[in-house]
């Protein structure tokens, strides 16, 4: 189970949304760096990183900043937001991202994400942000018909590394993750998922480590960690001591 730190860049800063509206936005640090850096130092291996303003204008609108984070630490970044295509893949995977995560593309290109899947293996995730337990686009502007579960399914066969998967009304409200939902779609698809919305505490973490999560590959915490309801620390020390009691 990994834990990733996650930093949303709008307009150059790292924020926090409340339920993904652009209008209500906390800027937590205006050195994105500066705050990987942090999250580094504290002990985070993997980083979770997306460009807000990419999401809504379909194309990267935070390459600086995010140019920057990669020059800071050696962590494993995974980013998305506006990666509509193969050439922004490309270019973000050449520049030192670990992984990209395709979300709106996924549901309107699924063929896009297939190739990419193709072409750079383990380095392509799919991004499932969920309102109502349907998928959302366009930086959670719009809501589509489908499921989470009928987008993971569409890309089993394909190659994807991991699916992260975000309940929207929980996002930036501090109210736990969406466990249920989380697991339902786990237990529908063969690829790893990683739970994201709401984390809130160290309670959280022990949730995720029951047995019944015992699919799920990691979970993101946003908001909880910027405003010191969860000890990172705490968190790394229950996750370590998990994954020995697993290898024992």
């Amino acid at each position: 189970m990994i834990l990733y730190p996650a930093i949303d860049l709008k307009g150059g800063e790292c924020v926090r949304l409340f339920q993904g509206d652009m209008e209500k936005a906390t800027v937590f640090n205006a050195d994105p760096a500066a705050q990987a850096k942090a999250f580094a130092h504290q002990g985070f291996a993997c980083l979770h990183v997306v460009d807000l303003d990419g999401a809504f204008a379909g194309k990267p609108m935070n390459a600086q900043a995010v140019d920057n984070i990669l020059a800071s630490t050696s962590m494993q970044v995974q980013l998305g937001g506006g990666i509509r295509d193969i050439a922004t893949v490309e270019a973000w995977l050449d520049k030192g991202v670990a992984r990209v995560i395709i979300g709106t593309a996924a549901v309107r290109d699924p063929d896009f994400v297939r190739a990419a899947a193709r072409s750079y293996p383990g380095r392509v995730a799919v991004g499932i942000d969920a309102r109502d337990g349907k998928v959302a686009v366009e930086g959670w502007a719009k809501t589509s018909e489908m499921t989470a579960a009928e987008l993971g399914r569409r890309f089993e066969d394909a190659g994807v590394s991991a699916l992260i998967y975000t309940d929207i009304s929980r996002d930036g409200a501090l109210q736990g993750l969406n466990i249920a939902a989380t697991v339902a779609l786990a237990e529908a698809v063969a690829i790893p998922v990683i739970a994201s919305g709401g984390l809130a505490s160290i309670a959280d973490i022990e949730r995720l480590l029951k047995p019944d999560c015992s699919k799920l590959a990691g979970a993101i915490a946003g908001r909880a960690l910027y405003d010191g309801r969860l000890d990172p620390a705490a968190a790394l020390a229950l996750l370590k001591a998990a994954e020995e009691r697993s290898l024992a």
